[in-house]
C-alpha cells in the first residue's frame, strides 16, 4: 500500500477515536535503538517512546521472547519458573513491604487491579487523585483520570472521585493560576474529608513524577508527606510507575525513591516488556491476603512464560549495559543543553525533568505562564521534517515531553539540543 492508500484504508476500518501523530502521518517500518525509520528509509530519532525502553527491537529482548515462544506458551495455574524469577527479580528492586506480585498486560490493568485492591482492603470505594492525572483507558480509570473526564468528550469528576491540586512548582507561583498548581500536601487531607460521607477514602492514586500533567517533578518529599495523609485518613497509596519506572529518573529505579516515599501498592507498565504486553501490581503481604477473599484472581495472559522471558531480558539489559546510570548522565547532559535555551529563546518558560523524563514548558509571557500552545504544536511538526519525533503535553498542550528509549545517548542529546534551538529561533 502507498501512504495515501493506508490511511485512506486505514480510516475506513479502524475508529475514528484512535489518533494519528503530526499534520502529515508517518508510516513507520522499522526500528532500531533510539531510531524509527519509515517506509521510505528516512530516520527518526525517537523522543518520545518510553515503552522501547532499553531501545527498539533490542536483540536480548526479541531472542528471550522467540525461544520461549517456541517452546511453550501458557497462563499462570502452571508452575513455571519464569513467572516465580522475574517475580523475585522486581520484589528485590523495591523496598520492603513490597513483596507480592501480580502480573498482568498493561499500565491501564495494572492500575485497575491496584483499585480493585484498594477497595477490597479498605471496605471503601471513593479514592483521591491527582489534577491532570492519566491513570489507564478502562471506565474505571476514565473516572480517575482528570486529563480525560476534563477533556473533551469527557464527562467531568463522578462522585467517588477527589481531586487534588497539582503540586507543579512552576506554575503554582502564579497567581491566580498557584490555588489550581497548589504544592501543598494537606490537600489529600482536604480530599479525605470530601469522602467522609461516602465512607471515607479506599485509596489515593498518585504518579510518581506527573507525565500528562505536563512531564512535572514533584517537590521533593511530596508524596511522602502526602501519603502521611492519605495513610492518616485510612487510604492505601499507590504509585503510578507506569510511565517513569525502571531507571528512567537515573538517580533510582523507581520514580517514588526520589521522593522517600513508599507505597502500598505500585502498577509498572509501559518500559517492563519493552513493547511487549507486559505489567505488573506490587503490594505487601497484607493487602495481597485483603484480596484472596474466596474470590480467584485470573488473568489470561498475565504472567505467561513469553512475558515473563520478555521481562527478566529486559532487567538483564538495563543492568549489564548500565542503562540507569546512561539515564542519569545524559539525562543531565539534555538538561544542561535546552536550559542554556531559556537566554534566547523567549518562548521558554521551564525546563525541568529528572534523568530521561523531561519537559520544556513554552509559555506566551513569563509573567503570566500563558499558555504557548500552538507555538508548541508548531516547533513539534517542525522537529519532525528535522528528523526528530516529540510530542506536547499537559493541562495546556504547552510543554514539549521527551522521554526516548534508554539507548539515547549523548550525540542524541545534542542533536535534540542543536535542532531545537535552530527551530525555537525561527518562531
Amino acid at each position: 500500500m502507498t501512504s495515501g492508500d493506508l490511511a485512506a484504508r486505514r480510516a475506513r476500518h479502524l475508529a475514528p477515536s484512535l489518533g494519528l501523530s503530526y499534520a502529515d502521518p508517518l508510516e513507520i517500518v522499522r526500528g532500531e535503538g533510539a531510531w524509527l525509520y519509515d517506509a521510505k528509509g528516512d530516520a527518526y530519532l525517537d523522543c518520545v517512546n518510553n515503552v522501547c525502553h532499553v531501545g527498539h527491537c533490542h536483540p536480548t529482548v526479541v531472542a528471550a521472547a522467540a525461544e520461549q515462544m517456541a517452546v511453550l506458551n501458557t497462563n499462570t495455574r502452571y508452575l513455571h519458573e519464569n513467572a516465580v524469577r522475574l517475580a523475585e527479580r522486581l520484589c528485590g528492586l523495591l523496598p520492603d513491604p513490597l513483596s507480592v506480585c501480580f502480573f498482568v498486560c498493561s499500565g491501564s490493568e495494572a492500575n485497575e487491579l491496584a483499585l480493585r485492591l484498594a477497595r477490597t482492603a479498605t471496605g471503601r470505594h471513593d479514592v483521591a487523585v491527582v489534577d491532570g492525572a492519566y491513570h489507564g483507558n478502562t471506565s474505571s480509570l476514565i473516572e480517575l483520570s482528570p486529563y480525560k473526564f476534563n477533556g473533551r468528550g469527557g464527562r467531568g469528576r463522578a462522585d467517588h472521585v477527589h481531586v487534588v491540586p497539582t503540586p507543579d512548582p512552576f506554575r503554582s507561583r502564579v497567581h491566580p493560576l498557584g490555588a489550581a498548581f497548589a504544592c501543598d500536601p494537606q490537600r489529600v487531607t482536604d480530599a479525605a474529608r470530601e469522602a467522609e460521607p461516602n465512607g471515607g477514602l479506599a485509596a489515593l492514586f498518585c504518579e510518581s513524577l506527573l507525565g500528562c500533567a505536563g512531564q512535572v517533578v514533584l517537590p521533593p518529599a511530596y508524596l511522602a508527606a502526602a501519603f502521611e495523609h492519605a495513610r492518616a485518613a485510612g487510604a492505601l497509596c499507590v504509585a503510578d510507575e507506569v510511565q517513569v519506572g525502571f531507571g528512567r529518573v537515573g538517580s533510582h529505579f523507581w520514580g517514588f525513591e526520589t521522593q522517600r516515599a513508599v507505597p502500598d501498592i505500585v502498577t509498572l507498565g509501559k518500559p517492563m516488556g519493552n513493547g511487549h504486553p507486559l505489567a505488573a501490581v506490587v503490594t505487601t503481604p497484607a493487602v495481597a491476603a485483603a484480596f484472596a477473599n474466596g474470590m480467584e484472581y485470573f488473568n489470561t495472559f498475565g504472567g505467561n512464560p513469553v512475558s515473563c522471558a520478555v521481562g527478566s531480558a529486559v532487567l538483564d539489559v538495563i543492568e549489564s549495559e548500565g542503562l540507569q546510570r546512561r539515564a542519569s548522565e545524559v539525562g543531565a547532559l539534555l538538561l544542561e543543553r535546552l536550559g542554556g535555551l531559556e537566554a534566547t529563546a523567549p518562548l521558554i518558560g521551564d525546563v525541568r525533568g529528572l534523568g530521561l523524563f523531561i519537559g520544556v514548558e513554552l509559555v506566551l509571557d513569563r509573567t503570566t505562564l500563558e499558555p504557548a500552545a500552538a507555538e508548541a504544536t508548531r516547533v513539534v511538526e517542525a522537529m519532525k521534517d528535522r528528523g526528530v519525533l516529540l510530542s506536547t503535553d499537559g493541562p495546556g498542550h504547552n510543554v514539549i515531553k521527551i522521554k526516548p528509549p534508554l539507548a539515547f545517548g549523548p550525540a542524541e542529546a545534542e542533536r535534540v539540543a542543536a535542532e531545537l534551538a535552530t527551530v525555537l529561533a525561527g518562531l
